[in-house]
């Protein structure tokens, strides 16, 4: 275990000299860390064959990464706040440049893995930024910052599938991780030009122990989760998994409560407006990515079902870009809102309108415009919730903790997605219909999904409901009259 030594704020320091550089730095790297999500999406069901190794082993390519990131993003997180925010997130970037480097050399499947797993150590790029902006920025502009680095998650998610698509349609697979490695490392020289180092550190030790707890709990719950449904639900590992997360995750919190320097501090994460935003972000989580798992599906169908529309890769990537593109434009709405309201209230109405779109989507599914539509206001709603809940942590938490509870706060969106995909997958692998000797997923299945996810976002807005308002603050007292006053109201000596 490492000691760091703690640091403060400097009084009397002046903000960052070029504060628009900053955002746009931490937002580009942010954008690039959440290309990883749907980088392989267009070769997934080509590593067999490029691989030579077996469709289930095949899939590790996806779930290392899933894995990597769960454990990374909150113990990154509580690094940055010991050692230094800024030098977190350039580890965080190096990771994603080397992973992208290993993929990009590989024909092989460890070689394929290793690589995935340590693009997944990238994923605190994400909180790291919106804590560095907390300590550096003016704060007439940290809660639009703060925006658009949190909508960078979805707006990498959303252009990576089309960007993706177009790269493999169009050249060697190997070129998609070079292309990842080249924008890394121009992320990484961005940083180191124009991103200071955030003066405001806790120090302390860090807890190794918990860390370790932490990550066997995490990999537990998620590899059950996301393997599932290959495995067997009802399956002796899959059972033998839960189990031992929710044994090994009990055993880690009590730990960590009885700790001087926990990784991550639980009473903190305890607190109302902590405890229902992070209960809000699985819900959000889950309901965003239902939305990544129905639709490009629905285009990609064929015509002959009666409501697939028999679209490319590329054409599904193309329909959900919008979606990106408004998280981004509606960022300093998502700030504005907040400003004014609350951000209580900016999550609230967000997920309201991410359930307007399901709902939508269950009556407008027969035309790729209806999609684009669909994939536009669940965009809209995402860009909503997501501005939204930085500001939430961030105002229930010192700044010296900032990077670990925003990280822990990622984290939770994390597993709301992959709960999302455990889910919508079981229903798709029941509600089937035939189609030349094929089982594929329903009209009904896709619905099912669709009203899953609508009632994923109501549930993220029934819990916001229950974080508390920020109190009014309190008027200062007015100045006490000269005791020398004179009965009249007149000084006295005048």
């Amino acid at each position: 275990m490492s000691d760091a030594p703690a640091r403060t704020a400097d009084t009397g320091v002046v903000a960052p000299p070029r504060p628009n550089a900053v955002v746009a730095v931490l937002a580009f790297a942010g954008i690039v860390v959440s290309l990883m999500q749907t980088l392989v999406i267009p070769i997934v069901p080509e590593l067999p064959r490029l691989l030579d190794a077996p469709a289930s082993d095949t899939a590790w390519a996806v779930t290392a990464t899933l894995l990597a990131a769960a454990v990374a993003t909150p113990v990154v997180g509580r690094l940055g706040d010991m050692f230094g925010k800024r030098r977190m997130l350039l580890v965080s970037v190096v990771m994603l440049v080397v992973g992208s480097v290993v993929c990009g050399l590989s024909d092989a499947l460890v070689p394929m893995i290793v690589g995935r797993a340590l693009q997944g150590l990238s994923s605190g790029v994400i909180p790291l930024g919106i804590s560095i902006m907390r300590d550096e920025l003016p704060a007439e502009r940290l809660a639009g910052a703060t925006a658009l680095m949190s909508a960078s998650l979805g707006v990498g998610g959303a252009l990576g599938l089309p960007t993706a698509a177009l790269i493999a349609d169009n050249f060697d697979w190997h070129v998609l991780f070079w292309a990842s490695a080249a924008m890394g490392a121009a992320a990484l020289v961005l940083v180191l030009v124009f991103v200071p180092e955030s003066r405001v550190r806790t120090g302390g030790r860090f807890d190794a122990v918990g860390a370790v707890g932490m990550a066997v709990g995490l990999v537990s719950l998620l590899l059950a989760i996301s393997k599932g449904a290959d495995w067997g639900w009802a399956s002796g590992t899959t059972l033998g998994l839960f189990a031992a997360a929710v044994i090994v995750l009990l055993a880690w919190g009590l730990f960590e409560l009885r700790t001087a320097q926990p990784l991550v501090d639980l009473r903190t994460t305890a607190r109302r407006q902590v405890l229902f935003t992070n209960l809000a972000s699985i819900a959000v989580g889950f309901s965003m990515f239902a939305m990544s798992l129905v639709l490009p599906q629905l285009l990609q169908l064929p015509t002959q079902t009666g409501y697939g529309l028999g679209r490319s890769l590329l054409t599904a990537g193309l329909v959900m870009a919008p979606s990106g593109l408004v998280m981004m434009a509606l960022a300093p709405v998502s700030a504005a809102v907040s400003k004014a309201k609350g951000p209580k209230v900016t999550l609230m109405i967000g997920a309201l309108i991410v359930a307007c779109g399901y709902g939508l989507n269950i009556v407008l599914m027969s035309e790729v415009w209806h999609l684009v539509l669909v994939s536009s206001v669940i965009g809209a709603g995402i860009g909503f919730t997501y501005g939204s809940m930085p500001a939430l942590i961030m105002g229930a938490v010192p700044a010296s903790e900032t990077a670990a509870a925003n990280s822990l706060n990622t984290l939770m969106r994390s597993i709301g997605t992959s709960c999302a995909s455990a889910i919508a997958g079981v229903v798709l692998a029941q509600m089937t219909i035939d189609l030349g000797g094929y089982a594929l997923p329903s009209e009904n299945g896709f619905k099912t999904v669709m009203a899953i996810g609508a009632g994923a976002a109501l549930l993220a807005f029934a819990i916001a409901s229950f974080i508390p308002r920020p109190r009014a603050a309190v008027p200062a007292a007015p100045p006490a009259p000269a005791a020398a006053e004179t009965s009249a109201g007149t000084p006295s000596g005048l």
